[in-house]
């Protein structure tokens, strides 16, 4: 698992290990936080058909799912 900042997660992008739908490249548009501000969740919208999914970013640390960057 690497290590990821949550707070420079906005706008960041991401690709899926294994695409379904041909939805291999995603972009983070939204974080979620609570009051104290700590971000909670991440929106990742598909680029190749804008739709969106909300998750817990702590998805995003395991390389068997996603891998950082477009590949």
């Amino acid at each position: 698992m690497k290590r990821i900042n949550p707070q420079k997660l906005l706008l960041s992008k991401w690709t899926a290990a294994h695409p379904q739908n041909r939805e291999k490249h995603f972009l983070v548009t939204e974080l979620f936080r609570d009051e104290e501000g700590t971000v909670l969740e991440v929106e990742l919208q598909a680029v190749l058909t804008k739709r969106a999914e909300r998750l817990d970013w702590q998805v995003l640390q395991n390389n068997a799912e996603w891998l950082q960057g477009w590949k």
